[in-house]
């Protein structure tokens, strides 16, 4: 079977744990092959996600690497096991790659994390509100990508909905608030779907008021998956030339910390429907 040419986020994430491990065990990719007796070759490719692993070999490798964290390894080898195709999926020949791979990431985390400074959250927008962003892209989209675009956007809402559906905790700053995407009438509905949505007992809606001044992260859109296991965490950050996806250890805790250190800036849930609310009265 050859090499898989857009491996996914979660096959990409599966790859780069294996890697960390190995190279925490101090073990190059040359011993790790000699372990499974295979080519150096498919080391490399698996650690790239551009070739599957099974739950056993997953399990050889990092016994090898003397992991001794025995919920990393059920979460790594519950990774190689599972070979369903997601619902976005279809969406692969008509879509840029990191749209679904952004879809890929929220289905499997087990609690979602957003922040942001001028948009409302993409789980969290109406059908029109989306469109109004789409019509907004530069250079300008086809009326038939915008409307896949906008569906796929739709679609990702249904992990809000799951039986087992994540925690969803979303920080919006005022300014998304205030944002008239699509006109008054446009923005008056979505302030009213933010307030419906934020009774949804997995969801949790925070604001930050401008009278909060600054804040860390400010400048940025930030997704934050969490995995099964802090290890398996991954990030998101929005950019305007598509997705960045970062997944190192050192990386995650500073965005960890970042979370933190925005806390005291953040309305509790109930003051910040009371602010929408009152947003919303002066449209």
């Amino acid at each position: 079977m050859p090499p898989r040419s857009n491996p996914t986020i979660r096959q990409r994430r599966l790859g780069a744990a294996l890697r960390q491990l190995r190279e925490e065990a101090g073990m190059s990719a040359s011993d790790a092959a000699t372990l499974l007796g295979v080519d150096r070759t498919r080391i490399s490719n698996t650690e790239a996600g551009r070739f599957g692993i099974s739950p056993t070999r997953v399990r050889t490798l990092a016994g090898n690497y003397r992991c001794s964290d025995a919920t990393l390894v059920d979460a790594l080898a519950d990774m190689a096991q599972d070979q369903t195709k997601g619902w976005w999926e279809e969406y692969r020949p008509s879509l840029p790659a990191f749209f679904l791979d952004i879809a890929e990431m929220e289905w499997h985390a087990s609690r979602v994390r957003n922040a942001l400074t001028s948009h409302i959250p993409g789980l969290l927008q109406t059908e029109d509100h989306a469109r109004a962003i789409f019509d907004l892209v530069i250079p300008g989209l086809p009326a038939d990508e915008v409307d896949r675009r906008v569906e796929f956007r739709l679609q990702r809402r249904r992990i809000l909905h799951r039986d087992d559906a994540p925690l969803y905790d979303a920080v919006v700053h005022e300014s998304a608030l205030r944002m008239q995407f699509g006109g008054r009438d446009v923005a008056s509905a979505q302030l009213k779907h933010l307030l419906d949505v934020s009774q949804h007992d997995r969801v949790s809606l925070r604001v930050i008021p401008f009278t909060a001044g600054g804040f860390p992260g400010a400048g940025q859109t930030i997704l934050y998956a969490c995995g099964r296991v802090p290890q398996l965490d991954t990030v998101q950050l929005d950019t305007s030339h598509g997705s960045v996806f970062i997944d190192s250890a050192s990386q995650l805790a500073n965005y960890r910390k970042l979370f933190e250190m925005m806390e005291p800036c953040v309305l509790d849930e109930n003051k910040s429907r009371d602010f929408i609310h009152a947003i919303a009265q002066q449209l």
